[in-house]
Order: C-alpha cells, then structure tokens, then sequence
C-alpha cells in the first residue's frame, strides 16, 4: 500500500516546519497502523519533533503534539468517514 496523507500531499517536507528529510508519523501507531494508512492518518514530521527532542511525539504520547495530531485525525474521520462510535470501533477510543 502506497502511504498518503489526508492532511498534505507533501510527504518530503514537515507538516509544521517544512523541513526537509523528515519521518513518517502514523497517527495512531501499534496496532492500529495499518488502519492508520488505510485511512491516510500518516503525517511528515520533522525528526526532533518525531522522536528525538524533549517534547517530541515519542517522547510525550498522548500528550501535546501528538494528541494535537489524533485529535486533527479524529474531526477529519468523523467529517469525512463516519460517526464517533464508528471511530472508537476502528481506533479504540475517542480523543475528542
């Protein structure tokens, strides 16, 4: 499966910063990746702010930026793709 993003169509430069050589961020990772790119919840995110800096993703989940980014992920699902229980069916919870 080819990764895209609902959120932009350029995956070479970070959503927020526009820096180049950036990661790959899937909103909602685990086991819930797959539905993450099928849905197209991924995001190109600059490295310190992926994983690598003190308030980064990886280093804050659930917190901050990533809980900034699911809950972008969650409005756009239930505008374009179905109801919040529908969400919680497919991704657990609800961040709203």
């Amino acid at each position: 499966m080819k990764i895209w993003s609902v959120f932009t169509n350029d995956l070479e430069h970070c959503y927020l910063t526009g820096t180049p050589y950036c990661h790959i961020h899937h909103i909602f990772p685990g086991a819930r990746r797959k539905r993450s790119e099928k849905r197209g919840f991924v995001i190109p995110i600059a490295a310190n702010l992926h994983e690598f800096g003190a308030n980064s993703i990886h280093e804050k989940p659930n917190e901050g930026l990533d809980l900034h980014l699911k809950r972008m992920a969650q409005a756009y699902y239930e505008k374009c793709y179905g109801t919040r229980e529908d969400f919680i069916a497919e991704f657990g919870k609800s961040w709203l």
